[in-house]
Formats: structure tokens, sequence, C-alpha cells
């Protein structure tokens, strides 16, 4: 393999607005964001990919063109400004880059941004690319457009891809501040975990990216995630040996909960609370005899009924996560600010209908969505040397399982458009009402264990009964009765489909 995927892309300085930007030095008193945001599989435009999930060329019109991309860097662009006055976070930690899968590309990422230094994203997106275009990879076109979105100064750390035929993605870390090193942690069956010594107001903070094997509930899977959390781990104590109160954020995609051993108690063990010592117990936390072993997981500081950043089944999840080390939270230098914690939701934005859902991306007609996971956001202060702020954890811990909350919550139906409307819809119209809820006015054809079928007017949708609790419900539904359910319009191989998550989307009323 080419060593461009191994050590050289490990660190991204892009010259074209270093040379435009100074790096940021933090101000003492000043405050700074720190975000983590799975972009959902953001993809560059060679068609060149282990995923078959966009297509370039397609003999459909739902396939990933340059329109899209650009909308979907506008979209996340959108949201990112929702962090420091329109600024960005000043740390930014991604998952679900494309790793770049056309390494014959000739042309450097520093030399793509200087040469369309005067050319807006969208004007280049809209016309045809050449080859060496189609070629770039994505954190080049994710930091032009930001750069045209007025959101400066970005460098780049990316995650090392050590075998492209098994890896489509990768994470980075984007930041605005000095970086002092990188460090690349390679572990089993997931992403390469990305380290980077960042400085803030003459600090060091050791920042992390994850995004962990995939598959939460399964056990089997939980072991992969524990080698995962105990490379991080080990890492982490060399750091703590040597300063047991250095500064540490872990951030990412865990493919885990915070409450993961709660909510799955047969497991036993888990990565994210036995191994890498996540909690929310604040006496441990900040004790004189925690030398870095405990560490306090952001989500504790959030409301229950709050914690939330992803669905699967019918339930909220807290795969997205923020973990910090104490050296973030005793009132000095650089300090976690207490009760900023939360995920990032956008009404109509990154967030769809009633049940404020995740908006994830589709490629139908012209495209629309930007995540399937809401991203996660902390402000840390930094005091000056002479003086000593509050402690900030104040939240008392509430059991985890608190937490499992149903979702959606309730709604009210009367408000919901009807399936029936789908038929005059126009394309863009259909593309902007996919993850919103509708009512399905129709009537049920039967089917199987997890998808079942329903005729609406002269169109037949299939039903994805994504929890097991519906699937168990609907089999008393005799085939030829007229319903009117609840479900979420999806758009999955090519066609519409609904998803009914929730038992109370088969009431009658």
């Amino acid at each position: 393999m080419s060593p461009r995927f191994i050590t050289s892309l490990s660190l991204i300085l892009l010259g074209s607005f270093i040379n435009v930007c100074a790096v940021e030095e933090t101000k003492a008193s000043s405050n700074l964001s720190v975000m983590a945001f799975n972009v959902e599989n953001l993809f560059d435009l060679d068609d060149k990919s282990i995923y078959a999930d966009f297509p370039v060329t397609n003999t459909t019109e739902h396939h990933w063109t340059p329109e899209k991309l650009a909308g979907k860097l506008q979209r996340l662009a959108e949201v990112l400004r929702t962090a420091e006055d329109g600024k960005g976070p000043s740390i930014l930690i991604i998952d679900e880059l494309e790793a770049d899968h056309s390494p014959e590309s000739t042309i450097s990422v520093s030399d793509f941004l200087a040469a369309q230094k005067d050319k807006n994203y969208k004007d280049i997106l809209k016309n045809d690319l050449s080859n060496e275009l189609r070629g770039m990879p994505i954190e080049a076109w994710l930091v032009k457009a930001l750069e045209d979105e007025g959101i400066k100064g970005y460098q780049v750390v990316l995650g090392d891809v050590f075998d492209l035929s098994k890896e489509a993605i990768h994470c980075a870390i984007l930041t605005r501040l000095p970086i002092k090193s990188t460090k690349q942690l390679r572990v089993d069956g997931a992403r390469t975990i990305v380290e980077a010594e960042i400085e803030v107001a003459g600090e060091s903070v050791y920042v992390y990216a994850n995004h962990w094997k995939s598959g939460a509930g399964d056990a089997g899977l939980e072991k992969t995630r524990i080698q995962n959390a105990g490379v991080l781990r080990k890492r982490l104590d060399e750091i703590f040996k040597t300063n047991p109160d250095a500064n540490v954020i872990i951030g990412g995609d865990l493919n885990a909960h915070y409450n993961q051993l709660q909510r799955y108690p047969k497991m036993g063990r888990t990565g994210v609370q036995d191994v890498l010592g996540s909690q929310g117990n604040i006496e441990k936390f900040t004790s004189m005899n925690n030398n870095g072993a405990v560490l306090y997981n952001l989500w504790y500081d959030v409301e229950p009924s709050q914690r939330h950043s992803d669905t699967f089944q019918g339930e909220w999840g807290t795969l997205m996560q923020i973990i910090i080390s104490k050296g973030l939270a005793n009132g000095s230098g650089v300090d976690y600010i207490g009760g900023s914690f939360g995920a990032v939701i956008i009404d109509g934005l990154n967030a769809k209908s009633q049940a404020r859902l995740p908006n994830p991306v589709t490629l139908y007609g012209p495209g629309a969505g930007v995540s399937d996971h809401f991203p996660v956001m902390a402000t840390f202060t930094v005091y000056d040397k002479d003086s000593k702020g509050a402690a900030p954890l104040k939240r008392a811990e509430i059991s985890p399982s608190e937490a499992l909350v149903e979702v959606p919550g309730p709604i009210d139906r009367s408000k919901l458009p009807r399936a029936s409307s789908l038929e005059k819809m126009s394309a863009e119209q259909v593309a902007n009402s996919i993850n919103d809820l509708f009512v399905i006015d129709g009537t049920f054809l039967g089917g199987g264990k997890k998808t079942s079928a329903v005729k609406v007017g002269e169109k037949t949708y299939n039903l994805y009964l994504s929890n097991p609790k519906v699937a168990q419900s609907i089999k008393s539904v005799a085939k030829g009765t007229a319903v009117q359910w609840v479900g979420i319009l999806h758009f999955h191989k090519n066609e519409l489909e609904f998803e009914i998550n929730n038992t109370n989307f088969l009431l009658p009323r």
C-alpha cells in the first residue's frame, strides 16, 4: 500500500489557509467548544468504495452527485455554525469521512484549495468534474466548503487507513488551535483512534477521535469494543503516569451507550465503562486518589430525558459521547463548563418532525438530510493562572437505567401529513419529507417477521418493523384491514417505505 495512507496523512496542515489565517491562540478567560459529529458516510465523487450506499453511477436519479455533495456540505456547515458565534467549534471530532480510494489523484489537498480559492464550492460542484476533481479526497471538499461558508482555519488530522480493501471510512480531528503532536492508535475491527495533542492557553489537551466496532447490543461484538477501549486505556495510562492531572478529551461514536452495562446487563463487562473507566460518580472522579483511572462521561451532566444522540429499535441511544479527565474539572486552567454538554438538535435541519428524530441523509431526488446521529458538544473555559473557578460538576449521579426513554414520545396525529399525499408531491418535496412522520392511511397487506406492506391508494409501501414489539403486535392484524398507523418515511433500496418503531404507532387514532 502507498505510505500516503499510513503516515503522511496522519497530519495534514492545509497550507492554503494556514497562510491566510494564523493558527488561533486561546486567550485567558475565553471559552472554546468541542464537538463530536458522526457525519454519516461523507463520501467523495470517485465512485470507488467498498460501500454501495453512495453510487455515483446509477440507472435511476437517486444516486450520489456533485450537487448532492454540495447540499450535504452546506447542511453540515449550518450545524457547525451553532458553535462559537458562527465560527464553528475550536475542536471538531469527526466520524465517517470516506477513506480515499483513489490515491492516484495527482493534485494535493493544499494545491486544490489554492487553485480553487476564487471559486465557491457550490459553483464547482454544479459543473461536470474532471476525473482529478472527482478523485479529490472528501476532506478537501469539506475544508473548502467550510472555508467558503465562513468557518475558517481548520487543520486536519486524519486517521490512518491500513487496508483499503476493508476500511471504507476513518476518523479525523479538525482544529484551529496549535497542534503539538499526533499519534495513531490501531485497533481491531474498527477505525484507527486519532490522537492530537493540542495547545490551549499554554496547556496541552489530548484529544481522541474514536469510532469503535458497531453493534451496540451484540455481546459478541462487545469483545471487540473491549479491545478498542483497551488500546486507548493503555495510551491514557502512559500519559497519566507522567501527569495524573493531564487534560484529556475522548469523543466520537463509541457504538456503545454511556450506560452500556445497565442497558445490556448480560454482557457482564463493557469497553466504555469497565475498561476505559467512563462513569458518573463525581466524588470518585475528583478524588485526590484518582490518578486518571476514573473518567467522567458528560452524559451524566444532562437531564436523563435529554440523553440521546441516535435511535435504534424504538429507543433513544447515546452512541455519541464526550468523556473527560479530572484535569478538566478542577477549577483551574482549561476546565469544562458545567451544564454545557448536550446534543446539538436543530429543528428542520438535523431534526425532523414532532418527534425531533435525527435526519439521516437520503439520495432521493435532489437529496436531503444531515446525519443519522446528532452531534454532541461541550464548552470549556480557560481560567487565568492566578484565578480559581468553582468545580463544574454538581449533578448527583442518576441511575443510568432511568435514561432509557422510548422514542418517539407522544405524537399529535392531527398535525401529521397523510401517506396518500405523497403521490402529489414533487421529488424535492418527497426528499424533504423523508424521515418525517406520516399517518399511513391504507390497507394492510400482511407480511413477515421484520417487513410487511400496506397499500395507500394505488401505491404499495413496505413497512420496516424495526422494533420487535411492533413485529409481535402486528401479527394479530388481519390482511385486508384498513389502518391509520403512524410511520417514519424512509428511502431504502430505491423504494420509499415506512418504519414503524413504536407500538403506539399502531393505535387506531
